[in-house]
Formats: C-alpha cells, structure tokens, sequence
C-alpha cells in the first residue's frame, strides 16, 4: 500500500500492513535534510527499523522521495530504475567547487553575451545517452571510497564516467545569469553535474543553485507528504 495526500486518512491501515507486509510512502523532502534524515525520522517516529528510499536526493535539493518500509524495501531497486523528473535553477557566469549553491563561487565570468537560443542549443548537446562525470562532492565510490571523502582531504582522483540518460531539457524562466531547467533523465544522473557542464559547453560557467524532484515515474511530487503532515497524525489522536 502506498501512502500520499489522497489518503493520509488511511493511515493506520498503512501502518499496520507495512509492519505486516511492507508498505511505501511519498515523501516531499526540504532543505537541509539528507535523505538518509527522513529514513532516520520516519524509523524513529514509527518505530519501523527497515526503511530505504529510492533515490538521493543531496541536503540543498528538494523534493519526491519514494520510501519503502518493511518488507517492500525489496521494490527499491524497481522504483530507483524510473525515470526521473527535477526543476534545476542554473547560475552561469561563475563555479563551485560542489558544482551547486553549498560552496562559495570562483571564476567569476561575464554572461552579457548569454541568451534563450544560446542555452537551448547547448543542452540539445545532453539530451540522449551520455557520458557523465560525477560531481567530486558526492557519493560515488571510486576506489571503495565515497568522492566526498576524498574531495575533504583534498585528494585529487581519476573519477570514471558514468553512463546516463537525459530524456528532455526544457526551458521554463530565462533571466540572465539564471535559467529555470525541466530535465527529464535516467536514475544516476547528477543535474549538479549537468549543470556544470553545460556552462563548460556555453563557456562561462555554470553550478546549480536550487533543485526540486517533482517526479519518479508517474509518482508527483504534488501527492507526496511532508515528514509534518506525518507527525500531526500521529498527535492528532487518530492512531
């Protein structure tokens, strides 16, 4: 049983069958929390010990997080491989070392010369199957160590490419230095990694100053609860 907005009132049949049977729930992430957080407040809050999501989602980014409980937490993998969709804000005309809005800009670069066309016929390059090169500031293991690990010890490292998917890449605001992104893509792919590269490929730079999941598969970020939605229930009475 899936639990989201519709039927939140249903909360105690769901609660019963993912300690049963296992059970799923759509959760709206904010910022600030690391998706491990949610897992870590849901188990707390409903005394559950195996919880998983599928899919990080990193501290600064918001958005769909699908989490399974119980038994269910053998469909994971079967959620993590839909496709995803995220609305990426994109500064350009500066980098990060994080490739996103947590570490301070370098390289600051004119951006007088950036327009619409310019940004559509650049990420039209993305779009299909695609080398892609993990943001150094992540959790991608090389060598049996997470990049992150690496990256705050200042040990440079040789990161392999990963092969990705971008479905679509849609314009939604321009207003230079930022432009507001629909990317449609394949699980794995960083939109932080994205990001910078298609500032590499326009010339000026670029790092991912906001991002939101809106979509895993048909599951909408619109349904999803946030972990307040859930703690109100449960002192609501109504368990």
């Amino acid at each position: 049983m899936l639990l989201d907005k519709t039927n939140i009132n249903d909360f105690n049949l769901w609660l019963h069958l993912a300690n049963a049977e296992g059970a799923t729930v759509l959760i709206d992430k904010e910022s600030g929390w690391t998706s491990f957080d949610v897992v870590a407040k849901i188990r707390n809050l409903l005394n559950i010990k195996k919880i998983g999501h599928a899919g990080t989602l990193d501290p600064l980014a918001t958005g769909l997080l699908i989490l399974c409980l119980g038994k269910a937490t053998k469909t994971i993998e079967q959620f993590q491989n839909l496709k995803k969709e995220y609305i990426a804000d994109v500064k350009f005309g500066a980098t990060t070392r994080t490739d996103d809005a947590e570490a301070p800009e370098e390289n600051l670069q004119d951006t007088s010369f950036l327009n619409k066309n310019l940004i559509i016929e650049k990420s039209q390059l993305f779009i299909g199957e695609i080398l892609q090169v993990p943001p150094m500031f992540s959790a991608k293991k090389v060598q049996g160590k997470k990049l992150y690990e690496l990256a705050r010890k200042n040990k440079s490292v040789d990161i392999p490419p990963s092969k990705v998917k971008i479905f679509s890449i849609e314009i939604l605001n321009f207003s230079n230095p930022f432009v507001k992104l629909k990317i449609s893509c394949s699980k794995g792919t960083y939109i932080r990694s994205l990001a910078r590269d298609l500032g590499r490929e326009i010339g000026c730079g670029a790092f991912l100053s906001s991002l939101r999941r809106t979509k895993i598969g048909d599951f909408d970020v619109e349904q999803a609860l946030k972990i307040s939605d859930i703690v109100n229930f449960l002192n609501s009475g109504k368990l």
